[in-house]
């Protein structure tokens, strides 16, 4: 069972089975049945070390048994793991050799807040944006078989950034290249995954299993020779998964899928990424898993615990020592702008607020509630938002674009071509435009 805190530790905490893991080699000479307790040393010391240095924090916290399980079971960094947008890589980071220099983190001369093929051959691709991993993943392994290697690629992709059209475009071509690649889809937010359960579970094992899928490719060739028999058959288990699973439209892609199967049991996923190991063609495994998991407030409040700044122990204060009340802080621009734009709203109807999947962050939550048939997230899909957007100025409306500026020049194409040279009244409000040299280049 996974151990949970309450509160960010203000001191280190003992750890001693991670103290010995300077490589993932060192994970891998573990026996299996201590694991979890290495996962709960690795939760603990996160919370730590994000309290110390403040940094991205539910992501990593909800996927640690999967990283956990992901070194332990693969040949890394010869096998090659590459992760989504890469906020949830600080377990990855303390697994690979940077648990002393995790404390310096999105510091000057310290650990990028990502993965970063300059910091660690570890990092198998740099990233910051979302929906790359899929596209390297492929890439790296179509290199590999062009050189004869047998190395493995596994790409772990966020079901948010499953959503965008890059993601799409990989897993059509995925499936047509046919080459042995899993991606694991990391689903937090449980949208699609109402089946966890026992049963789910049982066919998840079944499935990933070398018998079943050895049955299942000698009864293709034999029913080759009966047609009508062979599409029965195929219907019939697209059924059965159909009944447990919602990932049929990824068999109907060309992958073989298991999930969805729990991303905290470490044993069942050690179990089924073995299993994964002897299965050839693209497979895609789908876990679930809880965002801020083992932490009791991010678990309950995963948006607002997305990140934090640093812990101050001074700022402790004990319930028997006064402190001099401080002035409110000043107005953030993200509250600002929300502010306005509900202003806005309120005297003009023709006013449309658009987000490619950042209204928190942008601080359009007030909005999304007061004006609910004017609000579009579009998820991760910034092309798509700006000629949205251009499409409700050509119907007279007055749309507002609020997304991030590293994320705008994904659309640059749609700004210019959709937008500018049709001199569209579309208003752009941009967020993150300064310099926020923690975060990095990406």
């Amino acid at each position: 069972m996974t151990a949970s805190f309450s509160e960010i530790p203000l001191t280190r905490p003992s750890t001693p089975l991670l103290d010995l893991i300077d490589q993932p080699r060192d994970l891998r000479n573990l026996p299996e049945d201590q694991l979890s307790q290495l996962a709960d040393e690795l939760r603990a010391f996160l919370l730590y070390s994000v309290g110390q240095t403040g940094g991205h924090f539910g992501a990593g916290l909800g996927v640690v048994e999967l990283t956990t399980a992901l070194h332990f079971v693969f040949d890394t960094p010869r096998d090659k793991l590459i992760w989504d947008v890469g906020h949830q890589t600080y377990p990855h980071k303390i697994l690979t050799g940077r648990r002393e220099q995790l404390l310096t983190i999105r510091q000057h001369g310290g650990l990028s807040g990502f993965p970063k093929r300059t910091e660690s051959n570890y990092d198998a691709f740099g990233v910051g944006h979302s929906s790359t991993s899929l596209s390297a993943a492929l890439g790296m392994k179509i290199a590999a078989a062009m050189d004869n290697r047998d190395d493995r690629a596994i790409a772990v992709i966020g079901d948010g950034s499953m959503t965008a059209g890059m993601a799409i475009e990989a897993l059509n071509h995925i499936a047509h290249v046919d080459q042995d690649l899993l991606v694991v889809l990391n689903d937090n937010n449980m949208s699609i995954s109402k089946n966890v359960g026992g049963l789910a579970t049982y066919f998840s094992k079944l499935w990933s299993s070398k018998a079943y899928n050895l049955f299942r490719e000698s009864a293709k060739r034999v029913l080759k020779a009966f047609p009508s028999t062979s599409v029965l058959v195929r219907k019939t288990e697209e059924l059965m998964k159909a009944l447990v699973a919602p990932g049929i439209i990824f068999e109907e892609l060309g992958f073989t899928y298991i999930g969805p199967i729990d991303g905290h049991n470490i044993p069942l996923l050690v179990h089924t990424l073995e299993n994964l190991k002897k299965v050839t063609g693209p497979v895609l495994l789908h876990v679930a898993t809880q965002k801020g998991k083992g932490f009791i407030p991010a678990e309950q409040d995963p948006i607002n615990y997305h990140a934090i700044n640093k812990i101050e122990a001074s700022v402790k204060a004990s319930e028997n020592i006064s402190v001099c009340e401080t002035p409110p802080p000043p107005l953030k621009y993200q509250q600002v702008f929300g502010d306005w734009l509900c202003d806005m709203a309120a005297q003009d109807p023709n006013l449309v607020a658009i987000t490619p999947a950042m209204g928190e962050g942008s601080g359009m939550v007030e909005f999304a509630q007061r004006f609910p048939e004017r609000f579009y997230d579009v998820a991760i899909a910034e092309q798509h938002a700006v000629t949205l957007a251009a499409g409700l100025a050509c119907g007279q409306k007055k749309p507002v674009v609020a997304i991030y500026s590293t994320f705008l020049q994904r659309a640059y194409d749609q700004l210019i071509h959709d937008v500018a040279l049709q001199n569209l009244d579309v208003t752009f409000a941009i967020d993150r435009a300064g310099l926020v040299g923690e975060d990095g280049a990406t």
